[in-house]
């Protein structure tokens, strides 16, 4: 049991022992994780509001051609 935790704590301290190359490979990937993250979150965000302005065009459309027909056929 005590041999358990000493390869426990040796496999901790070599973990924190990351050479200053390894830390700046892990932040480096950080970085890019969150910056395509960003981008997904983006894209998706103007897709949304392209979505939202077709409909839009859309329900204006569908309200406004019937009442001008009417108003041309009513004269």
């Amino acid at each position: 049991m005590a041999q358990g935790k000493q390869s426990k704590q040796s496999k901790n301290k070599n973990a924190s022992k990351l050479t200053r190359a390894q830390r700046a490979a892990r932040v480096q990937a950080a970085q890019e994780r969150q910056r395509l993250e960003e981008e997904r979150r983006a894209k998706s965000m103007r897709t949304k509001q392209i979505f939202t302005i077709v409909v839009c065009i859309i329900l204006v459309l569908a309200l406004g051609i019937p009442t001008i027909a009417l108003t041309v056929l009513a004269s």
